[in-house]
């Protein structure tokens, strides 16, 4: 396997069109992580500019991007300024609104009046997107779905249904509920007003600069009901907004829209839409970090099951009428019980817990590492048979520390598939030593150099052990004396 040519090019190609806007090259560049996504992030500089550089393969979903951005900006929505596009309009460079987002400021500061006006400004924004840039908005340049309909929410509830609660083990009438769910998928396709969706408006993608509020990612904008924004933000999951501020929130949206001279609606149908929208994303969301945490093992998605069940217990225990459908609920009650909260919960190391975990990386040059371990060591798994960064120019004095590497080794070789084999062995010693009361398990990941595939193993590792039984691990870099390091 050869990597992706304009992968290992992308930074080149970035750098030229930052030169290209600016007049001058870029000193640094760094990678920035990315989630869900497989767009890829630069923060690039030059004295004091700063840009970020965006590079993906999907042109579609770019032209929808730069589209989206103009008629925003027409609008004076605030969105970051798009500076230049490379020809082929796979790599563009944009204005850099830093690193501080609404998401942030809330874990940081908590639930105070200055984050509420924040939450505040970032609802009126959104009304301008939905409705007035969406009185002229072109729904033939959405890249995805041009419309939230009736197909939509059903992927919405089956993504939900075959990446969550099929994986928890939970006995259901399969023929009954799928019929449930198309009912309720026409139901709320039939919703009306149908504005702009910005379809994933969450704290994370609302940016804070200079006191301003920022849309960024909304490349997945469709025509779609408005209440199903405000449920995305409202209800977030990690974000725990109170229910005060839920509905006092709720209330400012509304009266915002006089504002805009929104044509009079009903405000109890639009309301009794909105409960119904929470619903839908709730469980689009449990899918999404089903799909993610539990089948692609990302810590981040893991850590988040929680807090979307809890979100979900909360809807239920306050609205026990919704969802009208009885094999719905019935499965809706048993995803979210108390026990199932437990098994999802983030929670500090237990104290009973008497096993340590220590993870290294090694060079084989060096040889397979000797342990003073009582039981005789634990795991080693070699990484060579992974496509090795360092063979190449644009990684071979950075580390698996480093982001630049990590996308590259989660995007260009096997190492995804790697990690999911090594989670699933060593889960089982984890649970078994854990209920044992074992007190030591020692996990080794070697290769050729010991400084980006199995340093990353070793991170990655960590991370999951962490969000998945709340257990604190020793990693150590053996190696890193003698990493290559640039001059």
């Amino acid at each position: 396997m050869t990597p992706n040519k304009n992968a290992v090019q992308v930074t080149s190609v970035l750098e030229e069109l930052f030169e290209e806007h600016f007049e001058k090259k870029p000193s640094s560049i760094e990678a920035l992580a990315v989630s869900g996504s497989d767009r890829r992030y630069y923060r690039l500089t030059a004295d004091d500019i700063t840009a970020i550089g965006t590079y993906n393969t999907n042109i579609a979903e770019n032209n929808t991007y730069f589209y989206f951005t103009e008629l925003f900006r027409k609008h004076k929505i605030n969105v970051p300024e798009v500076y230049n596009i490379n020809k082929d309009r796979r790599a563009y460079l944009q204005q850099d609104l830093g690193k501080q987002s609404l998401f942030d400021l809330i874990t940081t500061e908590g639930y105070t009046e200055p984050v509420r006006a924040l939450y505040h400004k970032a609802l009126a924004q959104l009304a301008k997107v939905q409705w007035v840039a969406g009185r002229e908005a072109d729904y033939k340049q959405c890249f995805a779905s041009k419309q939230f309909d009736e197909k939509a929410i059903m992927s919405d509830l089956l993504y939900f249904k075959y990446y969550f609660a099929d994986l928890q083990g939970i006995t259901y009438d399969r023929s009954l509920l799928i019929s449930e769910m198309e009912l309720l998928s026409k139901d709320l396709g039939r919703v009306q007003p149908q504005t702009l969706m910005y379809r994933d408006f969450q704290s994370r993608n609302i940016m804070v600069h200079e006191g301003k509020i920022y849309f960024i990612d909304f490349q997945g904008c469709m025509q779609g009901p408005p209440q199903y924004d405000l449920a995305s933000l409202l209800w977030q999951a990690r974000a725990q907004l109170p229910d005060n501020w839920k509905e006092d929130l709720l209330n400012g949206y509304i009266s915002s829209l006089s504002e805009l001279n929104v044509p009079r609606m009903d405000e109890i149908h639009f309301r009794r839409g909105y409960v119904q929208f929470v619903l839908v994303r709730l469980l689009q969301v449990l899918g999404s970090y089903g799909f993610r945490g539990l089948l692609q093992h990302k810590a981040h998605f893991i850590t988040s099951i929680g807090p979307a069940l809890k979100n979900l217990s909360s809807f239920l225990s306050n609205h026990p009428q919704t969802p009208a459908y009885p094999e719905l609920r019935s499965l809706l009650d048993k995803v979210s019980s108390k026990d199932m909260q437990e098994r999802y919960a983030t929670t500090e190391p237990d104290a009973a817990n008497k096993l340590e975990i220590q993870i290294c990386s090694f060079s084989y040059k060096a040889g397979i590492p000797k342990t003073a371990s009582p039981h005789g060591g634990g795991f080693v798994f070699d990484c060579r048979g992974i496509l090795n960064p360092g063979r190449y120019d644009d990684y071979k004095y950075l580390t698996g520390n480093d982001e630049m590497v990590c996308q590259f080794l989660e995007r260009e070789t096997r190492m995804p598939d790697f990690m999911n084999h090594v989670y699933a062995l060593i889960s089982i010693n984890v649970e078994n030593y854990i209920a044992r009361g074992f007190e030591q398990l020692i996990i080794c990941f070697g290769c050729t150099g010991g400084q980006h595939r199995s340093v990353y193993a070793a991170n990655q590792l960590a991370m999951h052990l962490k969000a998945r039984y709340g257990i604190d691990v020793a990693v150590t870099h053996l190696n890193e004396k003698k990493w290559l390091r640039e001059g």
